[in-house]
């Protein structure tokens, strides 16, 4: 992990923060991005080591492509890009209005399309990389007033092996992450009743992505399922 430069999307969130902790601890050179200016200065401000915070809402694709432009500067290349952003809705199918569903697919599914495309055109012209898309688990299994999360999710697992396959032969890796509820702010909106003391935390996510990370080169971990044992999909 040492030197490695890592794109964190979603730096500020449960298990963005909890990540770039532990990839600062291990003397990573990080790329904090989310859209609160204010809440990655903080986050910074915990951290060791080189850090960058650059300001982005992902659902622009122009404000992606500054982003990687900005990181090429910053430090010449980008080793490994990880997506922790996500919006979430959760209600019956037959109350999702469109904003709703427009709001899962521009931040689940289009930003995250947007910021792997960028970064996969710089990771293909070193032959190096790795793209980490932290889908959750109902990006595998349903589940009832989730359809437009679904939706949204099953699309970034779908999009993220089309791009594994077309570039696997550059030397560019994908891992998605299917972890099952994770006690962090993503709950803070949502109106289901969930019992977040059962569900896991931020820092098994966080070493569950590190671990990934910091795979030998010739390893591919190409999909990592976590899930709290009080509520298991098999």
């Amino acid at each position: 992990m040492k030197n490695k430069v890592i794109v964190v999307v979603g730096a500020t969130g449960g298990i963005g923060s909890a990540l770039t902790r532990k990839a600062a601890n291990a003397e990573a050179r990080l790329v904090l991005v989310a859209r609160d200016k204010d809440k990655l200065a903080t986050l910074a401000e915990e951290l060791s080591g080189e850090v960058v915070i650059i300001p982005t809402d992902i659902t622009k694709p122009e404000q992606v492509d500054a982003l990687f432009k900005q990181v090429i500067v910053e430090f010449g290349q980008i080793d490994a890009l990880v997506n922790a952003a996500g919006a979430g809705v959760m209600k019956p199918y037959s109350n999702v209005e469109s904003a709703d569903l427009d709001a899962m697919l521009d931040v689940n599914l289009k930003g995250s399309f947007y910021t792997c495309q960028r970064a996969a055109e710089l990771m293909q012209e070193r032959k190096s990389g790795h793209i980490c898309n932290v889908v959750g688990i109902l990006g595998k299994h349903s589940m009832p007033m989730a359809s437009a999360y679904c939706a949204s999710k099953y699309a970034v697992v779908g999009f993220s092996k089309c791009m594994a396959e077309e570039l696997k032969r550059f030397g560019v890796k994908f891992t998605l992450f299917y972890f099952g509820g994770v006690d962090s702010p993503f709950w803070d909106n949502v109106s289901l009743k969930v019992d977040r003391k059962k569900m896991l935390s931020t820092e098994t996510a966080a070493s569950a992505i590190l671990y990934a990370l910091a795979a030998d080169p010739q390893a591919v971990p190409m999909e990592i399922n976590i899930q709290p044992e009080s509520h298991l999909f098999f």
